[in-house]
């Protein structure tokens, strides 16, 4: 992988010498995955490419995927340096659950660079105005779109029926095969509820259709439903949107969100170039603020150095470099990457299951290790 990594970082280097901005140093052309187009992780990538292209001559290739799998297979594969990705391509990637829990995947040793934890936006469900839900309990007996190959996306939106009490079962489950095609599939009429981010361009081109769209609230002060909501999806935590589709110049909307996109490369990647990367992005910061809904939470200040997923050794060292890495946050690192290296040792166990008890095996070995590890069992 390593190897797959420096060959494309060699031929973009080829392709044009590096340029330099300050100390940053980057090849012509740096390529990573995001979600599909129309998205917010997409739009905030081009918005972020078009500063790279302007004040460095650099090329950002943006590989749009339906998927948390088609955005992880080109960073695994070492075709793309990095991934702005959500939830799925870091978090539940490392824990090697959902489809990475198969056994071609398995746990990722993934590490971040950065991540937007602006704040301005809620990730949630939408529904379609048309159809009279106004809280998340009135989603019984609707379609909900279930993304195939997303576990993020639909543990996000189990999260949501969980937190009205509500499984998959009240539901009508209606797939798709990527995040574009569901919420594509609410404007035609084809599902009545879908998850986004709230800044999202699909979400706008939703409340701008015949059917329009409604955020449901999360209300902060249901306990209970907080709860419920919590023991799907540990990552999220409350928050009042200010941008997004139906929110823009309003007085808010109560719900919940957690960091989207995040960058992300694999363990092994180039220090150099991650450290370089990074610290573009913290530069440049001020020629794509505002550019894209929801971008400025990029900036340096809104960066969590404590998250669920280990930050990689070449940000690290920025971070250093500009007082904004603690002996906490070292600590704190220190113990994730020792929690995906358990999780990688009960993978390498797995040798020999056979296909049939897969799934059952893997589920009781992964929890085995993280227990005797000391680490918090999640999923």
């Amino acid at each position: 992988m390593k190897s797959l990594a420096l060959a494309a970082l060699a031929l973009g280097a080829m392709v044009s010498a590096p340029v330099l901005a300050g100390e940053a140093k980057l090849p012509g052309q740096v390529s990573w995955t995001a979600y599909g187009t129309g998205s917010a992780g997409y739009n905030q990538s081009v918005a972020i490419g078009g500063a790279l292209k302007n004040k460095l001559g650099v090329d950002l290739r943006v590989l749009p995927g339906k998927n948390d799998v088609a955005r992880t297979e080109p960073l695994r594969q070492g075709k793309v340096q990095f991934s702005a990705t959500g939830v799925g391509g870091s978090f539940m990637a490392q824990e090697g659950v959902f489809a990475f829990g198969k056994k071609r995947w398995g746990p990722q040793p993934v590490r971040v660079l950065m991540a937007n934890n602006g704040g301005a936006i809620n990730l949630a469900v939408g529904v379609a105005n048309d159809v009279g839900i106004k809280e998340f309990k009135d989603l019984k007996g609707k379609r909900v779109a279930w993304v195939k190959g997303a576990p993020a996306l639909n543990v996000n939106t189990t999260a949501y029926l969980a937190f009205a009490g509500l499984t998959w079962d009240d539901v009508e489950r209606v797939e798709f095969g990527g995040f574009t095609d569901s919420w594509k599939g609410m404007v035609n009429g084809q599902v009545d509820a879908a998850f986004a981010s709230t800044n999202s361009g699909r979400a706008y081109e939703m409340a701008a259709s015949p059917r329009g769209l409604f955020w449901p609230p999360v209300p902060h002060d249901d306990a209970e439903g907080w709860a419920r909501l919590k023991a799907v999806a540990p990552f999220f935590t409350p928050n009042v949107a200010k941008v997004g589709a139906t929110i823009d110049d309003g007085p808010g909307y109560e719900g919940a969100g957690y960091a989207y996109p995040v960058l992300i490369a694999m363990a092994d990647q180039d220090a150099d170039l991650v450290y370089n990367m990074t610290k573009a992005m913290v530069e440049l910061y001020g020629e794509f603020e505002g550019k894209a809904p929801g971008i400025n939470g990029w900036s340096i200040d809104k960066q969590d150095t404590q998250w669920v997923a280990p930050y990689h050794d070449g940000a690290i060292r920025y971070f250093k470099e500009i007082g904004k890495w603690s002996d906490e946050a070292q600590a704190h690192n220190d113990r994730l990457i020792a929690r995906q290296a358990a999780l990688a040792d009960a993978w390498k166990s797995m040798d020999g299951v056979s296909d049939a008890d897969w799934d059952a095996t893997w589920s009781e070995k992964r929890k085995a290790a993280l227990e005797s590890g000391g680490f918090d069992v999640v999923f």
